[in-house]
């Protein structure tokens, strides 16, 4: 998969070259580039936003660099989301289906926004991973890139992905491991009694557990 993130600030996105990410480039499975768009406003200011048309606070991005920006890498096989406040909300399943995709863009939204007709130009889908507002749209980028990456064949293991939180609509079960005690806190028996079956009922139940405690909304669906 490729992925390309459109942003006013690069230099954020360094940390996508670390742990499970930077093997999963190493070994040629993604590949992540990064454009700065301001590369494609015009000299000498390389201005990149502007007061919104009919008033009010803040500035919007301007349009003409987002174009370009977007016509220099885009491919007939690219999906665009615009990572933005008001977006359909990012969940594991948005996540599963993007990771089939053979190219994605990332724009990165600042200020109030961009103008509208980049958005309905390139048909783009706009994402929010949650009911808050961000100064940016280069943290949710990357919350995005991490969740869809893991997702692809051969990143990770598949058994880490089939027992993790939201594979089964279930949060996860909790883990253990050595010491079996530790300030008078044991390790539930049973994950030591190497009996299976028994440890997969426990961690079924304890899912269930935990989703009502923590998530019962998932329950409800």
């Amino acid at each position: 998969m490729i992925i390309d993130v459109l942003t006013l600030f690069p230099e954020m996105f360094t940390s996508l070259n670390h742990s499970i990410l930077k093997r999963a480039q190493d070994d040629g499975i993604i590949t992540i580039n990064v454009t700065n768009i301001r590369d494609f406003a015009s000299a000498p200011h390389f201005k990149c936003d502007d007061e919104p048309y009919g008033g009010g606070a803040g500035m919007v991005m301007l349009c003409v660099p987002l174009f370009k920006a977007i016509e220099s890498i885009i491919k007939p096989n690219s999906k665009i989301y615009y990572m933005s406040p008001r977006g359909k909300v990012f969940k594991q399943a948005i996540a599963k289906d993007m990771s089939k995709l053979e190219h994605i863009v990332l724009l990165c939204g600042h200020y109030e926004g961009i103008d509208q007709r980049v958005i309905d130009y390139f048909n783009i889908e706009e994402l929010s991973i949650g009911d808050y507002v961000l100064t940016g749209g280069e943290l949710p980028a990357m919350v995005v890139i991490d969740t869809v990456a893991r997702l692809i064949p051969n990143v990770i293991t598949s058994e880490s992905l089939d027992s993790e939180s939201f594979s089964a609509g279930l949060l996860e079960y909790d883990q253990y491991t050595r010491p079996a005690e530790y300030k008078g806190m044991k390790v539930p028996e049973i994950l030591l009694s190497g009996h299976h079956a028994n440890i997969e009922k426990w961690r079924t139940q304890n899912s269930l557990d935990n989703t009502l405690k923590n998530r019962p909304d998932l329950l409800d669906k």
